[in-house]
């Protein structure tokens, strides 16, 4: 698939932001379809195909979160990425949370934007085999054999840190929040242990990190989690 033919829903109640946003994915290439209401978004995405979903995160009505609940719900592998606001990490969790892939902070950057979408984008392509292996710059991660390898050297990770490193090479360059992260490695029990999280990404850091004060791939989230880079 090109993600430059790619079908993208804009959902924004602000008509600016969906000029804006239309003017901008046409001239890529995007094929753009707008919705100026949640319960209009819905409808669409029962009736009709898309590859992405663009988000705005406060609307009326049927406000984002619940949206994307709903077409989470109704289309596991469809995209989504929210339209969020300065200041509102709560809110970028919770979106999150609710099955969002990503989030971009408006008045956002044009560059930013369309890196957001094309890594969303490419991130529902299907790879084969992407389910026994999976490289990321001079990172490999075999998941029948147990096996970390950077720049072809054997990694020695305890079970845990292959769970964590695990999960987010699966989802890298999607944010995961702290919570969804402890609840998802380690067990529901210990979703508030955050100096525990922190911990165990210090120790992966160590570990795959040419640098591990200025890390390349497992990348921090300022209050929302953390992010595997999608390409070092």
């Amino acid at each position: 698939m090109n993600e430059n033919q790619s079908t993208v829903l804009i959902v924004d109640d602000e008509p600016s932001i969906r000029i804006s946003l239309r003017t901008i994915l046409s001239g890529l290439g995007f094929v753009v379809v707008e919705a100026a209401r949640g319960e209009e978004a819905v409808s669409l995405v029962r009736t009709a195909h898309f590859d992405i979903v663009l988000l705005d995160i406060n609307m009326p009505g049927l406000g984002g979160i619940e949206v994307c609940r709903v077409m989470r719900k109704n289309e596991p592998l469809l995209p989504i990425v929210m339209l969020t606001v300065q200041g509102s990490e709560d809110r970028k969790v919770e979106a999150l949370d609710a099955g969002a892939d990503d989030y971009i902070t408006k008045p956002f950057q044009l560059r930013e934007l369309i890196a957001r979408i094309r890594a969303a984008v490419r991130r529902n392509i299907i790879v084969e085999d992407q389910n026994k292996q999976i490289l990321i710059g001079d990172v490999r991660l075999d998941i029948e054999r147990h096996l970390v390898q950077k720049k072809g050297r054997n990694v020695h990770l305890t079970p845990k840190q292959f769970d964590l490193l695990h999960y987010l090479m699966a989802n890298a360059g999607r944010p995961v929040p702290h919570a969804k992260l402890l609840r998802t490695v380690w067990g529901p029990e210990y979703g508030n242990e955050l100096e525990y999280l922190r911990t165990f990404v210090r120790q992966v850091r160590m570990k795959i990190e040419d640098d591990p004060a200025n890390p390349a791939y497992l990348l921090t989230e300022s209050h929302i989690g953390y992010r595997f880079s999608e390409s070092v």
